[in-house]
């Protein structure tokens, strides 16, 4: 039996997706479809590919197929969407990964342009944090990010996004038109780890600073703000996700993180990352 794109397919779909149900929906075909293309994938190469007990992870032979099979599907759909733009038209499915902020602030108005422009690519978006973003789109298991404070290159400038204090609204700063870093040292700080880290601390360069707690987790931030355990600062964008009893005051320094839509650093675009990229250039 010869290898084929859709084993490839399928086996990444496992590993990207953790599961062969969840590659299943991905794919838009039946979970045996996917188990049936994996085990041929494998008796085609003649070594398992996937550690099936548990959440389903590559073999360590498996691990050297994903990157070859990422180039090789990435050819594939490469020369697909081509002629699909040779012929007019953006097509195709392409993964974006964004942090959480971007993606509940900013994406939203974003996918529904892209919908409305290019009725024939299909986004899905992947959460995760800055770091996980960038290392995503640099080895190919995406085709697009919305990547924080990228080197100069190509890529789009979708947003700059300005560091405020994060407040209950009954503090007494909640309803300042605007608070210095030295303000929040008489409240416990609460430190974002989730990638804004670098931005928090320059808004503090200079003063005193001893978190209480060091959480990963904007939900659970949120949470121990909203209890009254301390306070923070994070991105604007945030106010998307503010729950009531919270607010977001302007925080001095002012500190802006740029946020630019970019597909692989290095190699070419798909044709329909070209498009949505261009597509979301400020008018």
């Amino acid at each position: 039996m010869a290898l084929n794109l859709p084993q490839l397919r399928a086996f990444l779909a496992v590993v990207d997706e953790g599961g062969f149900g969840t590659a299943a929906e991905a794919l838009g075909v039946t979970q045996s479809a996917v188990s049936h293309a994996v085990a041929a994938l494998e008796r085609t190469l003649g070594h398992p590919v996937l550690l099936r007990r548990g959440t389903p992870r590559p073999t360590a032979f498996g691990a050297e197929v994903v990157a070859h099979a990422r180039v090789a599907v990435a050819a594939s759909a490469a020369i697909t969407d081509l002629a699909a733009r040779h012929g007019g038209a953006a097509r195709g499915t392409i993964k974006l990964a964004a942090p959480p902020t971007v993606c509940q602030g900013l994406l939203p108005d974003l996918m529904a342009r892209w919908e409305a422009e290019f009725p024939h690519v299909r986004v899905r978006v992947f959460e995760g944090e800055d770091d996980e973003v960038a290392e995503w789109l640099a080895d190919g298991t995406v085709e697009m990010a919305v990547v924080v404070d990228p080197p100069p290159g190509r890529g789009v400038l979708v947003g700059e996004d300005e560091f405020h204090a994060l407040v209950r609204t009954d503090h007494p700063l909640a309803g300042v038109g605007e608070v210095h870093a030295a303000d929040l040292a008489d409240d416990p700080f609460l430190l974002s780890r989730g990638g804004c880290e670098r931005h928090v601390r320059q808004v503090h360069a200079g003063l005193p600073f001893d978190p209480l707690h060091r959480v990963r987790e904007l939900g659970t931030l949120l949470a121990m703000v909203r209890a009254g355990v301390g306070i923070s600062v994070v991105p604007g964008l945030v106010t998307s996700m503010l729950p009531s009893g919270l607010t977001l005051v302007p925080v001095r320094p002012r500190v802006v993180r740029r946020l630019v839509a970019s597909g692989p650093p290095g190699r070419e675009w798909h044709p329909a990352v070209i498009a949505l990229i261009d597509s979301a250039r400020p008018v």
